[in-house]
């Protein structure tokens, strides 16, 4: 994000500056919807999807960060933690903020190429969590590795713990010619999801946009109130030339409570082409796409991209038949107009579908038009 200094102590010879820089985004985003006859239609409507303000800077040895979204009925928060780097060995970071995995959700909302992600990183990415990490970058690669709880700051409902890491490499990346390849990890113990007050452990993605709730499909449900260890998964690949670039993950993960297991994979492929002339933003230091900059005219940049995202779930007792076999996929085809570095307008034209594969049947098709005025500073 583009950020304005707030303060800063002039420390002189000192070593320890305090420092305090204001950022944020707000994402205003509209949903069209053309819904078929089966289950419940979803509303065309309107949101503030995302009105994030965060401080962050340096306090004597450490830096820090302070992250809240006002977008809804309350207060959350996002990034909250300090951390200390230590040279070429890596930096430590303590608190809340979100977990290494897959570059999809790597990739900040404010430069994603769709105004949603793939459909595993909105529900297998551990997002925002409470834990310690240390994360490092030389030369071509990156690596981190953490260790969280799977409470955060405002879900401390849910309990458990976990662990998990993520490496990229990327040989010799340069502007507008990169080649990206990455793996994620994951290890979570959920403790008695569904029981005693603890919100169950399901897997629905939003086929059409954040707005389709009404065409949300459950792949696997992990609800009865026992342990669950869940491992998770995804393989990154990433391709920029020039104006050109292409996409792809191959996620998953394994769900079991000792008395029923459960599988769910996912995998997305998508091209993208800047008709202006720019190129996708490559950070070596974190593996992953970042802001576009360097505009070839005064009336900004233009993209368009096409997408393809499925994923697929299937659950059974132990040694027994599957008792849920779903489907759902999803084509998306997207233009970005970037008028200034910072302000951008999104529209996505979605056609998803769902299917029960063990009754064969379509439960639901929806086209939807969505969109976003994004700004941040």
């Amino acid at each position: 994000m583009l950020a304005a200094p707030l303060w800063a102590a002039d420390a002189g010879e000192d070593d320890r500056p305090v420092t305090a820089t204001l950022g944020g985004r707000l994402h205003l985003d509209f949903a069209d919807f053309d819904n078929d006859g089966r289950g419940t239609p979803n509303k065309d409507d309107t949101e503030i999807r995302r009105a994030w303000v965060d401080v962050s800077g340096r306090f004597f040895v450490v830096d820090y960060k302070l992250e809240a979204d006002f977008s809804g009925d309350r207060v959350e928060a996002k990034d909250v933690f300090v951390s200390r780097s230590f040279g070429d060995a890596g930096k430590l970071t303590v608190g809340q903020f979100k977990q290494f995995f897959s570059l999809d959700d790597r990739t900040s909302s404010n430069y994603g190429t769709f105004l949603e992600r793939g459909n595993a990183g909105t529900t297998l990415a551990p997002l925002y969590r409470l834990g310690a990490s240390w994360q490092a970058a030389h030369g071509d690669t990156t690596w981190a590795a953490s260790a969280y709880s799977l409470e955060s700051i405002d879900a401390w409902q849910v309990k458990g713990r976990a662990a998990g890491g993520r490496a990229t490499w990327a040989p010799g990346a340069t502007a507008g010619d990169v080649l990206h390849l990455g793996l994620s990890l994951a290890h979570e113990r959920y403790d008695t999801p569904g029981a005693n007050g603890v919100p169950g452990l399901k897997i629905r993605p939003r086929p059409a946009g954040h707005l389709s709730d009404n065409s949300r499909l459950t792949l696997v449900d992990f609800s009865a109130g026992r342990d669950t260890d869940v491992n998770k998964w995804s393989l990154e690949y990433a391709q920029v030339r020039g104006p050109l670039s292409w996409q792809g993950e191959f996620s998953g993960a394994t769900f079991d409570d000792g008395s029923q297991r459960g599988k769910v994979l996912a995998g997305y492929g998508l091209v993208s082409w800047f008709v202006t002339g720019e190129s996708r933003v490559y950070d070596r230091k974190t593996g992953r796409f970042g802001r576009v900059k360097d505009f070839q005219h005064k009336a900004g940049a233009v993209e368009v991209a096409l997408r393809y995202d499925q994923m697929r779930g299937d659950q059974h007792l132990i040694g027994q038949p599957d008792l849920r076999d779903a489907q759902t996929q999803a084509w998306t085809l997207g233009g970005n107009w970037y008028m200034r570095e910072n302000l951008r307008f999104m529209l996505n034209l979605i056609e998803s579908r769902n299917r029960d594969r063990l009754a064969a049947a379509n439960l639901d098709r929806t086209r939807a038009v969505t969109g976003r005025l994004q700004f941040d500073f």
